[in-house]
């Protein structure tokens, strides 16, 4: 599973530690997931994420930047998605919730932990 996310905020925070405790309860089933923020100014990202890394206890999901807003070519982000959440199993994707600029709330992260089922059957 992939979470790109171009701002930081306090549900994504709760979406990366909801996604972090599903990751370490299924870990037989070899479940991962990663964090990418897609910034054009990395080093005050980086501070950010460390803060939310250890603020959240996030022990399961690396967390990571991506130099650049538009992200990595190949997984073609839309460009006014916030935050974008794939997820897969083999190569087959299985859920793609993708989330303007302030869409993301607390039920909508249950929603997209809730999915997470998709790729552990």
């Amino acid at each position: 599973m992939s979470i790109f996310a171009r701002e930081l905020s306090d549900d994504l925070a709760s979406l990366v530690k909801q996604i972090d405790e599903q990751v370490a309860k299924n870990d037989e089933k070899k479940m991962a997931a990663f964090l990418v923020v897609l910034s054009e100014d990395a080093d005050a990202a980086a501070p950010k994420l460390q803060e939310i890394a250890k603020a959240k206890n996030i022990d399961h999901v690396p967390l990571t930047i991506f130099d650049g807003e538009a992200g990595p070519p190949s997984y073609k982000i839309a460009q006014d998605a916030d935050v974008t959440v794939l997820m897969w199993k083999g190569l087959e994707v299985k859920a793609n919730h993708a989330f303007k600029k302030g869409e993301l709330n607390a039920e909508k992260v249950q929603k997209v932990v809730s999915d997470t089922s998709k790729i552990l059957e």
